[in-house]
């Protein structure tokens, strides 16, 4: 009865020194997932040899961080997030990254029971865990060249500073901290796509504010649909509106231009010459205005027939003489 009494106060002891250091469940907690991790500062990471990943080795959970994300395997499912005590985000078995599922079995630190048979020096088996529909689609995911590993992606240290009543709890004060302080950029296609995927659920629904109408919008509203039923603004004697002059205004048909009659030109009106142009344009007196008889010709008298005959006569009398 002793023995029995000590080792039920031994068992207490070990599961209350583990939940000091961290508590595992699982809850949602929207927005995110909250699984019940629970630490009270940040963990102490540890490179996997030659994988890019960390393990957490004090910590009693499968915590692990991978290109500039904390990823945690609990009750048969993955979670992620950008901080180390979450919240987290629900990962999809096909959406897991290749250097995630290739940790080996020895650095879960609380590895679930169907782990205890398999190799501790290999990753878990996931095809048989997960089906042969998964296998297929995945095919390959175990088989890669160990020289090859990428680096792994920097530790973010600036959140140690972050622990107990520090830690940011709300989203947006989490993503400015990590812009300001964490200039990483996932190169894993995967890791991106979650990352984006998370910020966009995490990010609460921003409410569009309805755009001010147009003046056209407000004078429309104001005319009246139905002009039998309103009566009018004449009738009321207030002024009309814009849109009512325009519906009221009568249509006007096309004039035709008068034809005019040409002008007639404009004669020049004579002006009678004034006293000093009398003066300039008079004859002076000595002079003799020519009379209308002075200014004809003289007209020769017509020479007939006889008057020639006559000359000819005279002309050859004095050649005789």
């Amino acid at each position: 009865m002793r023995h029995l009494i000590i080792g039920i106060w031994l068992l207490c002891c070990s599961v209350t020194s583990a939940t000091a250091q961290v508590s595992v469940g699982i809850g949602i907690d929207l927005p995110g997932v909250r699984i019940g991790i629970n630490l009270p500062a940040y963990p102490d990471l540890v490179r996997v040899p030659g994988y890019p990943v960390y393990y957490a080795p004090r910590l009693e959970s499968n915590f692990f961080f991978y290109d500039g994300m904390y990823w945690v395997y609990e009750g048969d499912n993955w979670y992620a997030s950008s901080w180390y005590n979450g919240p987290w985000g629900l990962v999809g078995p096909q959406s897991v990254p290749l250097f995630v599922l290739r940790i080996p079995v020895r650095y879960y630190r609380s590895p679930p029971s169907y782990f205890h048979d398999w190799r501790a020096d290999a990753p878990p088996r996931w095809g048989e865990h997960w089906g042969n529909d998964w296998e297929r689609q995945r095919r390959g995911w175990d088989q890669w060249n160990h020289r090859s590993a990428p680096r792994p992606a920097p530790l973010p240290s600036y959140q140690r500073k972050y622990s107990g009543d520090r830690y940011p709890q709300q989203i947006d004060r989490q993503q400015a901290l990590r812009g300001q302080n964490y200039r990483y950029q996932p190169r894993d296609a995967a890791v991106r796509q979650h990352e984006q995927q998370q910020r966009q659920v995490q990010r609460p629904p921003q409410q569009k504010q309805p755009a001010a109408p147009s003046p056209v919008q407000r004078e429309q509203k104001a005319t009246p649909t139905d002009r039998g039923t309103r009566p009018s603004d004449f009738e009321r004697g207030s002024p009309p509106t814009r849109s009512e002059k325009a519906v009221e205004r009568p249509v006007q048909r096309p004039t035709v231009p008068e034809q005019r009659s040409p002008a007639k030109p404009q004669q020049p009106q004579r002006t009678e010459p004034g006293p000093a142009q009398r003066e300039q344009h008079a004859p002076a007196p000595n002079q003799r205005e020519p009379s209308h008889r002075e200014d004809r010709p003289k007209q020769e008298p017509n020479r007939g027939q006889g008057q020639g005959q006559g000359n000819d006569r005279n002309r050859s009398e004095e050649r005789g003489h």
